[in-house]
């Protein structure tokens, strides 16, 4: 009796093992299967969600085939405490491995909603950014003017949903000015900024900001990272540049990020500028004396006229000898290692070549006729306008 009790027991644990391994191995090939997916689908996970609840939210909208094999690997993975707050782009065919890797990885993402403040030279604007299922890729939704009084709907719809992201983008040659004011704007930001940040300190570029965030520590990343990114391109100078420190490097900098938006005349730029620095000549460009008539408070939004040119402002390099005392915008990392890292030229002037970009000369001759030549373009292109 106890021999044949003995012997329905191990083959009862015999078959218990078999549909043991069975099921590791029907988990296993779930686990690694391609999806049901036919179209890109945009996966949101608010903060504070739990790995069951997305789970099952995932096995409900068809994303995933079982919501038991994803907690389970989640879990003998060690994975189960890694699920990332953000909106995750799940490609067609994912599968449920394809997934939970996107939602317990880097956090970045990809789809869903983003608001992005964009501080330019000219104007600040917010995008709403949304993802479309139909092409699967981000679309702006909307473009609204920061100077609005009235928020459209979908830009409330936006700020209202918990998993929406937030950006903030500078444009190189922004004021600090136009910065402060951009910000103070965004609703999405709280707190004040007392005081105008230094003209330059701000490095121009992306930041990811969340609802909520403090103006002034927005602001105090900015000038670290362009602490940092200053002190990096003065560590690695050229030798014998007519600069006595960072500072004089910065202004510099904003004069090159002013006068040039072509990324391969940067350095031939600081080189006009350096060579007159050198020589005792004056540094003679426009856009100081802008910055001297606006003091960094918007757009001149006109042309200069002669009176502004001779007008004595601590800025205006046709008055001034030197570097003027401060800069006259945010230069960003190009224009900064251009100050620092100037071309080899014998170059003393430059003007706009009807192309973008600029005509060099070594000489006042050569720089009369590169002069004539774009007042020629000028008036050819007034008459193409009448």
């Amino acid at each position: 009796m106890w021999r044949s009790i003995a012997s329905n027991a191990l083959t009862l644990i015999a078959v218990v093992l078999f549909l043991g391994a069975g099921l590791v191995l029907w988990g296993e090939r779930s686990y690694r299967a391609a999806g049901a997916l036919d179209r890109p689908v945009c996966v949101s996970v608010p903060r504070g969600d739990t790995l069951r609840a997305l789970s099952t939210r995932l096995e409900d909208d068809g994303v995933i085939s079982s919501g038991l094999i994803m907690r389970l690997a989640a879990e003998y993975g060690g994975m189960a405490g890694d699920l990332k707050a953000g909106n995750f782009l799940i490609e067609p065919g994912a599968s449920i491995a394809d997934v939970l890797g996107k939602v317990t990885g880097d956090g970045i993402s990809d789809c869903g909603t983003v608001v992005t403040l964009r501080i330019g030279v000219n104007a600040a604007r917010v995008d709403v950014l949304q993802f479309s299922s139909e092409t699967g890729a981000m679309e702006v939704a909307a473009e609204i003017d920061l100077a609005a009084e009235a928020r459209p709907a979908i830009y409330e719809e936006a700020v209202s949903d918990p998993v929406t992201e937030y950006n903030v983008i500078t444009a190189e040659g922004a004021t600090s000015w136009q910065v402060a004011q951009a910000l103070g704007g965004f609703d999405v930001l709280t707190g004040t900024i007392e005081e105008t940040p230094a003209e330059g300190s701000l490095a121009p570029g992306g930041y990811t900001v969340r609802r909520g965030d403090d103006r002034a520590d927005l602001i105090a990343e900015m000038q670290a990272r362009q602490a940092e990114i200053l002190a990096e391109a003065w560590a690695a100078r050229a030798p014998g540049l007519p600069l006595e420190t960072q500072e004089e490097a910065l202004i510099l900098a904003s004069i090159i990020e002013k006068e040039t938006g072509v990324g391969a005349e940067r350095r031939r730029v600081a080189s006009v500028f350096v060579n007159r620095l050198e020589r005792g000549m004056r540094l003679q460009t426009d856009p100081t004396v802008i910055y001297g008539v606006t003091e960094g408070r918007g757009v001149l939004g006109r042309g200069l006229r002669q009176s502004e040119l001779r007008e004595a402002t601590p800025w205006n390099t046709y008055v001034i000898d030197g570097l003027p005392p401060t800069p006259i915008a945010n230069p960003g990392r190009a224009a900064i290692e251009a100050a620092v890292t100037p071309a080899s030229t014998d170059d003393l002037f430059f003007v706009a070549d009807g192309t973008g970009g600029h005509a060099f000369a070594e000489t006042l001759a050569e720089h009369n006729r590169n002069v004539a030549r774009w007042r020629e373009i000028e008036a050819e292109r007034a008459a193409e306008e009448d």
